[in-house]
């Protein structure tokens, strides 16, 4: 188990000598238990001391880089089981397999599907991390074949699926630069796949049957000197397989029992794209740190984004815009204008709305702490005295002509004391913003 603030203060050495920039050794405990500063910051600590306490301040799930420079990612070093406890840090990775049984021009379509499936959410640039280049065929010169249109037509980063390690040998030759993730295949020998890991300094997914095979797998590729390891659980059941992930979780987390401690690479095996789409946000939600797609559809590859953008966005802390005025479409002085929170998805909610309706609008976005409007209402943080300072302080009585701003429907209980204390007539807009486009169409100031 990790070591308390008080654990750790009894292996060092209680001097309160302040050169680690702490007051006493007990506040630098405390802090090194929260991972909040390194052990190297004490001058004084023993080498017994630091032993055991580097061994303590391991993660209990291996960090694991795949990819190099803008095409890397990271996934693994997850602390808790439960967002609540503490927001997940290292969102899951998407990728999508490419088999190599395609031909050739089919191949050079399907990179460029998944080189295309990029989108923007709520300001956020989302698309998909990994590219997985699968021997299915079973012959080696189509597997570099792929492996080789892969490489040439993505920058993204690759993974290479293959149950013979002398075609993977060769495959990772190709794009050893690239640093590929090397996926072992259920009917191969994992020994020569971790020396492949070892020889070219890779991260290696073990594919194995169960808990047990797991962690006599990691034990091994840990001997040899890989550390750098993804598992691949390959229960015959989709319940199995989360099963299983919950179990490797909870033993690396609560047991802090290091041969599970390692991040989980889930395959989705539904032949139907919606039930494939569910099943890889089943594998996300209960701890995969890779999804590997078979459908690489728009359609499908969205909303799995937006789940990993739920699921991994700080709940304590929402997403938010820059409170300020926003300018859609080529605004003028009789441009309509129009208030809201600065929760991101209202206002890009609000944002889409107005654009569609063709009418050039000002929306102004108030601090509320990324509250939505009718939580910063409860919560105080959307009053009309806090409406009345924004529409003062940001300029906006100088870029229109009339005095006229659009409330929420929702919050249409503010609109007569804000008239009163800001001199502003009040138009109150629609609840919902799907009725923001025919608001705006036969708005007047």
């Amino acid at each position: 188990m990790a070591l308390s603030g008080l654990d750790i203060y009894k292996l060092l050495p209680k001097t309160n000598c302040k050169e680690c920039g702490f007051a006493t050794c007990l506040a630098f405990a405390m802090a090194l238990a929260q991972k909040k500063v390194s052990l190297d910051k004490c001058p004084h600590v023993t080498a017994q001391a630091r032993q055991a306490l580097e061994s303590a301040a391991q993660p209990p799930i291996k960090l694991v880089t795949i990819g190099t420079a803008e095409a890397s990612f990271e996934v693994g070093n997850e602390t808790v089981m439960y967002r609540h406890e503490q927001k997940f840090h290292h969102p899951t990775a998407l990728g999508i397999l490419i088999e190599d049984t395609l031909s050739e021009d089919e191949l050079s379509a399907a990179v460029a599907a998944v080189n295309g499936l990029r989108f923007e959410r709520v300001g956020q640039k989302v698309g998909a991390d990994l590219i997985c280049v699968r021997n299915s065929s079973g012959y080696r010169n189509k597997f570099l074949a792929a492996v080789s249109t892969a490489d040439a037509l993505s920058r993204m980063a690759i993974a290479l699926y293959s149950d013979d390690a002398e075609s993977m040998a060769e495959a990772v030759k190709l794009c050893r630069e690239r640093r590929p993730l090397i996926i072992c295949g259920e009917k191969s020998s994992p020994d020569a796949f971790i020396a492949l890991a070892k020889e070219y300094d890779l991260p290696i997914a073990l594919t194995c049957e169960n808990l047990d095979e797991a962690a006599d797998l990691t034990a091994r590729a840990n001997a040899q000197g890989v550390s750098q390891i993804a598992l691949n659980f390959k229960n015959e059941s989709m319940s199995g397989r989360i099963q299983e992930y919950t179990y490797a979780r909870r033993a690396a987390l609560k047991k802090n029992f290091r041969p599970l401690g390692y991040p989980i690479i889930a395959f989705t095996e539904s032949a139907d794209p919606d039930l494939e789409l569910a099943e890889a946000v089943s594998y996300m939600a209960k701890y995969a740190g890779i999804v590997i797609m078979k459908n690489s559809a728009r359609e499908f590859v969205y909303p799995f984004l937006v789940a990993r953008q739920d699921i991994y966005q700080d709940p304590q802390k929402p997403v938010q815009v820059e409170p300020k005025i926003y300018e859609i479409g080529r605004v003028t002085a009789d441009s309509p204008v129009l208030v809201t929170t600065n929760f991101s998805i209202t206002y890009f909610t609000v944002a889409g709305e107005v654009e569609s309706s063709k009418v050039p609008s000002y929306v102004i976005c108030v601090d509320a702490e990324g509250m939505s409007v009718l939580t910063a209402w409860a919560a105080e943080k959307f009053t009309a005295e806090k409406i009345t300072d924004v529409l003062k302080r940001c300029g906006i009585e100088e870029m229109v002509s009339h005095r006229t701003i659009t409330l929420p429907g929702y919050v249409a209980v503010l609109s007569g004391k804000l008239e009163e204390i800001s001199g502003w007539k009040v138009s109150v807009g629609p609840r919902e913003a799907s009725g923001i486009t025919g608001y705006l169409r036969n708005w007047k100031a």
